[in-house]
């Protein structure tokens, strides 16, 4: 650059950026090999990091990770084939790599290196119901805000591998990082939270998911509550006021330091719900008031996209993270409007069928009862010439299971359901309640069928026969399979 132009007033006057001093590669091999003490096999950078071959493109470092099943060193042709720049690996191999003792835990120092070289704000999100949903707004929010500089973990990497590789992702110039995690037993989010380190750390409820591990809603507060164990100092805890466990959450994150914000319908709510109505999109249009910070209380008013009296609360809690964050809330309000379902978690399709257009309502990744009872209680809102539930059992229920599954009998008669395809063991339950006379004889009669499968459930509602102006609800565990059936028919 010529001294002409270094001397140019707008180029003096350029505001400086610490991030400016940081790489813009995600990696290179000497800076891989210094975080997981490896040795390196030439020079190389890398744009990205991921441990499935099938999902690699190119520029990637492959982490070839060895479990007990299967050992990712087999499908290092495959990696490369795909445009893998580099890998790491436990042995020698004739492709560019950095060679450690375990990739797993060569794998955990480099999301450590990551996330001691970044000054971006740690934005943590847990819960039983709606975590990825509430990480995705979030994500988007301050993407908008700052332009490109967030990031966050894509899917559902939520685990003791899925966390650590998207640490390991986060560009070094990152302004924020959004991090989603979960767990079946107890101590695993502690173990996770402590690889994140947040500053803000955010749980959107409390619902019996995984209840067969931990017995307990008591527990399963506790150990969403362990989110808190992570925070740096200073951190804020974000928590719904609204939930019964709400006392049992705010101890545990003083317990930490943390200054609690709350978010909900409740008027001590720090995030407070005041005001709900229909938009014209199909979602909801949301006016809050929010107290906690410097500047006293102020009210904002925004369209969130997805439906559902669900997503009204969900929002708060994105609006609560922003703001935590110092994130732009009219930012997130822009965001909220535009963001369309997840595939397999609110995903809305068109399909063709005879006579014009049915609508098909993808949530078939993940169902627990809290969930179940949203998502039909939207349904029941729908606009629709006829309603249709396909519902696959709820895993993890443990002991808990035929008494969840039997209790949607209400919330189905409650969305006026006209046809209902019940499919898993566990369904059998609600196939039991729906069958009792007393179900029969209230108002326009249910028509149901139970099933074991997916391909199963595919025949059902073929011979049901789909019409235009149907609105078909699909929720189910993810084992079940039914994005089988929403590939089907979409």
């Amino acid at each position: 650059m010529s001294a002409a132009i270094l001397r140019h007033p707008a180029y003096m006057e350029w505001p400086a950026d610490p991030r400016d001093r940081l790489p813009l590669t995600l990696w290179d091999a000497k800076s891989i090999a210094e975080a997981v003490n490896g040795t390196a096999s030439c020079d190389f950078q890398v744009a990205g990091v991921e441990m499935d071959s099938r999902d690699v493109v190119s520029g990637d470092l492959f982490v070839a990770l060895k479990g007990e099943a299967m050992d990712g060193h087999r499908f290092l042709d495959k990696a490369f084939t795909n445009g893998a720049a580099a890998a790491l690996v436990d042995r020698p191999v004739d492709y560019p790599h950095i060679l450690v003792e375990d990739t797993t835990d060569a794998l955990k120092a480099l999301a450590h290196a990551a996330r001691e070289r970044t000054e971006a704000k740690i934005i943590g999100v847990t819960g039983s119901v709606g975590k990825t949903g509430v990480k995705e707004a979030i994500f988007a929010s301050l993407e908008r805000a700052s332009r490109g500089a967030a990031h966050r973990s894509t899917r559902s990497y939520n685990n003791h591998v899925g966390v650590p590789l998207s640490l390991a992702r986060m560009p070094a110039r990152s302004r924020f990082g959004i991090f989603e995690m979960g767990m079946n037993h107890a101590g695993e989010i502690e173990g996770l939270t402590t690889q994140v380190r947040p500053h803000v750390a955010v749980i959107t409820t409390i619902a019996p998911a995984h209840i067969e591990n931990l017995g307990s809603m008591e527990a399963i507060a506790e150990a969403k509550a362990e989110i808190f164990a992570g925070l740096e100092p200073g951190g804020i805890a974000v928590i719904p006021a609204d939930s019964e466990h709400f006392e049992r959450l705010r101890l545990a994150a003083l317990r930490m330091e943390a200054k609690v914000v709350s978010f909900g319908r409740s008027p001590e709510a720090d995030m407070r719900l005041l005001d709900a109505i229909p938009s014209a999109n199909g979602g909801s249009l949301v006016t809050c008031e929010f107290g906690f910070s410097e500047g006293g209380w102020g009210r904002l008013c925004y369209t969130v996209a997805e439906p559902g009296d669900h997503w009204v609360i969900n929002s708060l809690a994105v609006m609560a993270a922003v703001r935590a964050a110092g994130g732009d809330m009219a930012a997130a309000g822009l965001a909220l409007a535009e963001m369309g379902g997840l595939k397999g978690r609110g995903a809305r399709h068109g399909i063709d069928v005879p006579g014009g257009k049915a609508l098909l309502i993808d949530e078939s990744y993940n169902a627990n009862p809290a969930s179940m009872r949203a998502t039909l209680a939207q349904l029941g809102q729908t606009p629709s010439a006829r309603r249709i539930a396909v519902l696959g059992s709820m895993k993890e229920l443990g002991d808990f299971a035929d008494r969840f599954h039997g209790a949607l009998s209400e919330p189905l008669i409650a969305a006026d359901v006209d046809y209902a395809v019940l499919v898993g063991d566990e369904m059998r339950a609600l196939a039991r309640e729906l069958g009792k006379p007393a179900f029969n004889s209230l108002g326009k009669p249910l028509e149901w069928e139970h099933c074991n499968s997916a391909e199963e459930a595919i025949a059902r509602l073929e011979d049901f026969g789909l019409i235009a102006g149907d609105a078909v609800l699909v929720k189910g565990s993810n084992s079940v399979g039914l994005g089988k059936l929403v590939d089907h028919f979409t």
